[in-house]
């Protein structure tokens, strides 16, 4: 594997060193929060959970240097942002991340050669977009926090991410569990035949790499039934809009299928617009009350 590992610095969740100005996200539901990594810290803890959720509980095989550092790391973690779900009940381990993303703009991309996604489907559709486009990748949340308020503040943290950047277009990676399309007959088929993009955005699996998702026909797939059977997270792009490319591929050392996904935000940033207007509004309510009293 390759890439580097945060080596970690200070507690999860402090002040990132000379830090100044407002975060671009910072949400809070009770004890949880969301916003960006700040430090290695930080990092090291967006690694440790996504080892433990990808290779302990979800099977992945890693490589050997991940095994001794009980890390998911590679080269794209250095140039990144990564989007943080933190349970401040837990104190200030690295135990206290209990969710992650990781968001990859063009001009990231650009210092590290390219996009992760373009290692299993060809991109250029998308790098030509003339505007903001962001990879969203690694997403996982804690076992114990896969229920509704976890996953809304990710949502809410990459809106806010959407908004703040004036992001255009998403994409990435989204899998399906397990290595065998015979068996992921249903699903595929059902985003190939009704989510499929059209074709000044449609991506495709390499040719070396691709696995053809019409694998029975349209008519013998009943479109409710597959899409409440597909991962929560597939299910979340599509609630948004989103579409896929023609083909899939294997990735036997995740242990999954993947398929791309592209979104346009216009819906993100159109919801979370109106969200931030009510926000300030009320704030700007308050402070003048505030005042006046």
């Amino acid at each position: 594997m390759e890439g580097t590992a945060f080596a970690p610095g200070g507690p999860v969740g402090g002040p990132a060193p000379g830090a100044a100005g407002p975060r671009i996200c910072d949400i809070r539901s009770g004890p949880l929060q969301v916003r960006l990594a700040e430090n290695g810290a930080d990092i090291d803890a967006a690694q440790a959970l996504r080892y433990r959720v990808f290779y302990e509980s979800l099977g992945a095989r890693a490589a050997s240097e991940a095994r001794r550092m009980r890390r998911d790391f590679d080269r794209f973690d250095e140039r990144c942002d990564h989007l943080l779900v933190l349970d401040h009940s837990r104190g200030d381990g690295p135990e206290i991340v209990v969710g992650t993303y990781r968001l990859i703009r063009r001009e990231a991309a650009g210092r590290l050669g390219g996009f992760y996604s373009a290692g299993e489907f060809d991109i250029a559709q998308l790098t030509a977009y003339p505007g903001e486009i962001l990879e969203l990748g690694r997403s996982c949340v804690d076992s114990a926090y896969r229920q509704r308020a976890a996953a809304q503040l990710l949502w809410s943290g990459i809106a806010a991410y959407v908004f703040h950047y004036n992001i255009d277009l998403m994409f990435g990676c989204a899998s399906l569990p397990g290595t065998d399309p015979d068996r992921l007959a249903v699903p595929l088929s059902y985003l190939h035949h009704f989510h499929l993009a059209a074709p000044p955005l449609r991506t495709r699996a390499l040719a070396d790499r691709f696995v053809d998702m019409n694998r029975l026909p349209r008519s013998e797939i009943d479109p409710l039934r597959a899409r409440a059977g597909l991962p929560p997270l597939v299910k979340g792009y599509l609630r948004l809009g989103g579409f896929v490319g023609d083909g899939a591929v294997i990735d036997h050392d995740f242990n999954t299928t993947d398929v791309c996904i592209v979104v346009k935000t216009d819906l993100v940033a159109e919801k979370y617009s109106r969200h931030y207007v009510r926000a300030r509004d009320l704030r700007d309510s308050w402070s003048r009350a505030e005042w006046t009293s």
